[in-house]
């Protein structure tokens, strides 16, 4: 009996999943160099604006076709755009400023457990004892990638202020992701990307005209700069592959792709800035990459049950 072909959306789903994290290690070099140049707020702001008026040109016929639809769910883009452009994207910029990588890695890993277990609470994703599996083996790649092997140096951490932004960011990255699944658009997948870049617009207006206003500094050519890279690769590049799969995949496996990012941030300073890979990266790849199969395997399995 010969399997049952996958359908060539989802197949093409399965191979831009594994890019969604390294478009996102842009944003983590972005945060880094942000400090001193822009103002959180203020890079979040120009980040959306710009990714929304380029979204928007491109869907301009589909938006004005489904301007009453836009109308009737306000409300829903601009929750939508709280949680993912304005509580996610700003509070990562604060957290850089207090805590420290291990910390932010080791928080950005719930991510996709509290995704996944919103997902089968919440929306009754089928969830299986070998994507439960995966989930346990993938987390525990991430440790150890963070702590070097050293298991012990959990015992170590100091929490600050900063986690704290990074928690806020978890909770509305996984609420962005299940409310998405939770209220089908019947938007394509760059115009609702485009609607909910004006809602996060709307959100994050006073508080960008509060710093620019009360602070410094002044923008200038390295923070347009950054605005306009954070737009174009970690804004427009990562949300709209990340809906679209998310979409074909379900929420629970693509919020998978949260752990690839300490593998992916190790093996780009390997290639770019000469950092050496040690075993702990190997260990723990082989761990992570071997969860995020069992969820992947598991959620095709399930496709083609049903």
């Amino acid at each position: 009996m010969h399997a049952v072909p996958l359908p060539a959306h989802v197949r093409i789903a399965k191979v831009l999943f594994w890019a969604i994290p390294l478009l996102w290690i842009v944003n983590s070099v972005i945060a880094r160099r942000a400090p001193g140049v822009i103002t959180p707020h203020v890079l979040a702001l120009g980040r959306w604006m710009l990714a929304g008026v380029l979204l928007g040109w491109l869907a301009r016929r589909e938006l004005w076709q489904q301007r009453r639809e836009l109308r009737l769910h306000a409300g829903r883009y601009l929750a939508l755009g709280a949680c993912g452009m304005w509580i996610c994207g700003a509070a990562v910029y604060f957290a850089g400023q207090s805590t420290s990588m291990m910390n932010i890695s080791l928080i950005y890993a719930a991510f996709p457990v509290m995704i996944t277990i919103g997902s089968v609470l919440w929306l009754g994703e089928p969830f299986s004892a070998r994507q439960a599996l995966g989930v346990v083996a993938a987390l525990a790649g991430v440790v150890h990638v963070v702590v070097q092997g050293e298991w012990l140096r959990l015992s170590t951490l100091e929490f600050v202020p900063g986690d704290l932004w990074v928690v806020a960011a978890a909770a509305a990255w996984a609420a962005y992701s299940l409310l998405q699944k939770r209220w089908p658009s019947a938007l394509g997948s760059t115009a609702q990307l485009a609607a909910m870049c004006a809602g996060g617009v709307v959100v994050l207006l006073p508080f960008a005209v509060w710093e620019l206003t009360h602070g410094e500094p002044v923008l200038g050519t390295q923070a347009l700069w950054l605005v306009g890279v954070a737009a174009l690769i970690p804004g427009i590049g990562s949300y709209w592959i990340y809906g679209w799969t998310q979409k074909i995949l379900g929420a629970g496996p693509v919020a998978m792709t949260m752990y690839l990012g300490p593998l992916y941030a190790a093996v780009v300073a390997w290639l770019l800035l000469d950092e050496a890979l040690g075993l702990h990266h190997l260990v723990g790849g082989a761990l992570i990459l071997s969860g995020v199969g069992l969820v992947m395997a598991g959620k095709k399995a399930a496709a083609r049950a049903r």
